[in-house]
Formats: structure tokens, sequence, C-alpha cells
């Protein structure tokens, strides 16, 4: 079992029953050297300081008990996820109905509109029509290339390889 495993199974207890999630855990540095143990979490109704705090002081105590890393020493780091990181769980994508995402697809075309619905298996996204000069309609017209959807327009999770939330400062 490595690490983010051995770490994942620690952090059970503190999670609330299933009210905060892992999104992500990350182990940087060598055995031997400083070690960085970064988690992130989450939750439906959005992660306090004060959550993260609470688990970084159980999860680190255990870890410094258990002599996690052996001689190493780490730091350890537990937040939420930020604005700038990708979703990647179904859960993440309900708290953000209403937002404009940028989705990038596992064909590498990207779509970007506002986040309308989700459901076990898809969002629905409402597209936003390009802006596209004169010659480059013209030149989708006559090489008929694929044009982008406009308007709501449903997209299988397992369509999506990225999408990130759209910071807007209007």
């Amino acid at each position: 079992m490595d690490d983010k495993a051995k770490i994942t199974e620690l952090l059970q207890p503190y999670l609330k029953d299933d009210q905060l999630y892992i999104v992500d855990i990350q182990v940087a540095g060598r055995q031997g050297g400083r070690l960085k143990v970064t988690i992130l979490l989450d939750s439906d109704a959005g992660i306090t300081i004060a959550d993260c705090a609470d688990v970084s002081r159980k999860i680190g105590a255990q870890m410094d008990e258990m002599n996690f890393f052996g001689e190493s020493p780490f730091v350890l780091e537990v937040s939420s996820p930020g604005v700038d990181f990708p979703l990647t769980f179904p859960r993440q994508f309900v708290r953000n109905v209403g937002r404009q995402l940028i989705v990038t697809l596992a064909d590498g075309n990207t779509r970007k509109g506002q986040l309308e619905s989700v459901s076990d298996d898809h969002i629905v996204l409402d597209i936003e029509s390009e802006k596209q000069s004169k010659s480059k309609k013209k030149k989708e017209a006559d090489l008929s290339i694929d044009v982008p959807p406009v308007g709501p327009t449903p997209i299988l999770f397992e369509q999506i390889r990225k999408a990130h939330v759209e910071i807007s400062f209007k």
C-alpha cells in the first residue's frame, strides 16, 4: 500500500460520516529529506478553516505517533481545493450549478458555459456561442468543420478530462 492509500485510510474516521470528502492527497519530497503532505478536503456545504485545522491536528498527531515516514520530517497541510482547482467529483459540480465552467473534453475540445444541472452520469452545460470572424465562419462552412453545440448540452462525466470554474470579476 502506498503513502496516499495509507493516508486515505487514516483519514476515514475524521471525515464526519462522509460529510467531508477527500479531493486530493499529495506527498512531495524524498524519504530521508523533508516531505510535504498536502491533503485537500471538501464538503457539499463547503469546508471551514476550523474543519481543516481539526483534521490537521488529528491526522498529524496520529502520523507522528505512528512514525509514518520513519525518521523523515514532514510538513502537513490540510486545506480546501480552492476555486482554481479542477472539479473532479460529481459532488463538486453540484455545488457549482449556476456558475460558468470551462470544460476540456476527452477528445481535446473545450466547452464554455453555465452549469445548469448535474445528474448521476452527466452535467448539462448551457454553452455560449463563440464569437468568430466572418472568415472563420466561411471557412467552417466551406470545410464542414464540426461546429460546437450552442445552448443546453449534456456532457457525460466520462467525457470530461478537466473542468474549472471560470473566475470572473464582473
